[in-house]
């Protein structure tokens, strides 16, 4: 019966329990009080256990669930808007992607090449061109079927997570728009209103989405049990063996390889 009422009272608010607790502390109902703390602790244990059996399906972003790479095509868009000089921009904004691709890039490098835009205008006109990115560059990009493959997880109560090298400023609008339960991403550092170029603790890219991935774990108090982790990219390897169902996207030809070694499934989104 008082256990019953806790959840009913927790359902609410936390300052419905706060009155509810209070009243039980008067002397003659102490006795009562100290039965609450043990069902609390009851609750709170039931709802914990309940929370660390949800699944994880976790997603890279650029060319998994989008068909296209959402860093390149930021770096595209502000060459097409004029706010960076096209060409000198254009040149190494592709130089990067291709060491991308092939597994060799410098991940401090390139983010000092990419997020320095951002230190050189307001917030306002970056979230505004940010609107126009989202509907111009992203949303065609959208795949259908990422969508349907979202919604199977989700339908299957699964806690879904977007795990990606590109920087939040860029992607955290896009995993709203996807409306998944979290991102991790190279996270840029905000102070004063105002980017400062600089990244915040370790990007998240190869062993990094790792680190990253685990410092969420210890958190969130989720953990890999049941597992999924879909990915395109070879520099998702380190990443892809340490979940209990990895799983390539339209792979590179690295990851096919693996992937047809390590007979892991390989599905199309495109």
């Amino acid at each position: 019966m008082l256990q019953s009422k806790l959840f009913f009272l927790l359902s609410l608010n936390a300052p419905s329990f706060i009155v509810f607790l209070r009243n039980l502390c008067i002397k003659p109902r102490r006795p009562l009080f100290i039965q609450c703390i043990r069902a609390y602790d009851c609750v709170i244990l039931k709802q914990d256990l309940e929370y660390r059996t949800v699944r994880l399906a976790i997603f890279d972003l650029d060319n998994t669930l989008l068909g296209g790479d959402s860093d390149h095509a930021w770096g595209a868009f502000l060459c097409e808007k004029g706010i960076v000089d096209p060409q000198v921009y254009q040149d190494a904004n592709d130089y990067f992607y291709k060491q991308y691709q092939n597994g060799s890039l410098d991940i401090v490098e390139f983010l000092s090449f990419a997020l320095k835009p951002l230190t050189q205008h307001p917030i306002a006109d970056l979230q505004a061109w940010h609107q126009e990115f989202m509907q111009t560059k992203i949303e065609p990009i959208i795949l259908p079927k990422a969508l349907a493959l979202l919604k199977q997880h989700r339908d299957q109560g699964d806690y879904l997570l977007i795990i990606t090298a590109t920087n939040g400023f860029i992607t955290r609008p896009i995993a709203e728009r996807f409306g998944v339960d979290d991102i991790l991403a190279t996270e840029p550092e905000f102070l004063n209103n105002q980017y400062t170029g600089r990244f915040i603790g370790r990007p998240c890219f190869q062993d990094g989405k790792v680190t990253r991935l685990h410092e969420w774990l210890e958190k969130t108090g989720h953990s890999l049990s049941g597992s999924y982790f879909y990915s395109d990219s070879c520099n998702d390897l380190p990443l892809l063996e340490k979940v209990d169902n990895p799983v390539a996207v339209n792979p590179d030809e690295i990851l096919t390889k693996v992937a047809n070694e390590r007979a892991w499934p390989i599905i199309d989104l495109r």
